[in-house]
């Protein structure tokens, strides 16, 4: 009686390159995709601690940022009160039905930041949306 010869076993192997592809392609869509999710028409300020809903952005938002030391700013324009109606007015023209995203700091004096959102519905602003720190 004769044995059968045994296979040979091939060892299987991987190929490496086309997960390094894959795996840069995950990376650059994650990174990507996590820019997107933040608001990079505002400055950075100390926001007020609260409770909100967190919104998705949109493109028709502007941001009016109001600094700790009074300093205003319309998507990191600087402006001051007389000139925020003028400078607002092009940009809601050119986009219809915006809302404005206030940013004023914690310790933003706030009759500036009053004067401000006045100065801006007199522009012919409808919405106002207030940026608060997330509060877990």
């Amino acid at each position: 009686m004769k044995l059968r010869e045994s296979r040979q076993h091939r060892r299987g192997h991987i190929e490496i390159i086309p997960m390094i592809d894959v795996m840069f392609f995950l990376l650059v869509t994650f990174v990507l995709a996590s820019l997107s999710m933040q608001n990079l028409h505002s400055l950075a300020v100390n926001l007020p601690q609260g409770r909100a809903a967190t919104m998705q952005p949109k493109a028709n938002q502007v941001t009016l940022t109001i600094t700790q030391d009074g300093g205003i700013f319309l998507d990191k324009t600087r402006v001051t009160l007389k000139t925020l109606a003028l400078t607002l007015k092009p940009i809601l023209s050119v986009r219809p039905d915006s809302s404005v995203i206030v940013a004023a700091d914690s310790a933003a004096p706030y009759g500036i930041t009053v004067q401000a959102m006045l100065q801006a519905r007199e522009a012919g602003v409808q919405h106002f949306l207030i940026a608060v720190k997330h509060v877990k």
